[in-house]
């Protein structure tokens, strides 16, 4: 599954890990998390984020 990168802290969204600290179960593909959900480290929004 494709991994998608924070533009601006560098953290790795893996689909097969999720995030489950913030309600994103592991192998939840890029597409199907929620729209308002932010990178856990920065807070950055989706649209901050870039394929890997």
């Amino acid at each position: 599954m494709q991994k998608y990168v924070c533009n601006i802290c560098g953290y790795v969204y893996d689909p097969a890990d999720g995030d489950p600290d913030n309600d994103v179960k592991a192998g939840t593909k890029w597409e199907a998390v929620p729209s308002a959900w932010t990178c856990p480290i920065c807070g950055a929004s989706k649209e901050n984020f870039s394929p890997e």
